[in-house]
C-alpha cells in the first residue's frame, strides 16, 4: 500500500544525514527508498557503494574540520584584515 501512494502522489523525500555540506542522504518518509547526492550533484539510488563512499567522504570531512578549529589562532606574521 505504501509504495502505491508514491506511485501516484510521488516520494516525500526527507534529508536523513548530512555527509558534508553539499552531500545528502535522503529517505522516502513513507516507502524507505534512500537517495544520495551524485558527484554531479543529481539524485542516485543508495546503494553499499555510494554509501562506503558517503562514510568516507564524512570521515575526511570531520577530520578536515576539527583540524580547522584547532589551529584557529591565526599565524603571528600574518595580516590580519576585518569588516
Amino acid at each position: 500500500m505504501k509504495h502505491l501512494h508514491c506511485k501516484f502522489f510521488g516520494h516525500n523525500y526527507r534529508v536523513s544525514r548530512h555527509v558534508t555540506y553539499h552531500v545528502k542522504e535522503y529517505t522516502c518518509t513513507t516507502c524507505k527508498k534512500q537517495l544520495t547526492t551524485h558527484s554531479t550533484g543529481h539524485l542516485v539510488e543508495l546503494t553499499p557503494k555510494f554509501k562506503e563512499i558517503n562514510d568516507v567522504l564524512q570521515r575526511i570531512h570531520k577530520k578536515k574540520n576539527r583540524i580547522r578549529l584547532i589551529t584557529k589562532t591565526p599565524h603571528k606574521n600574518l595580516l590580519l584584515f576585518s569588516h
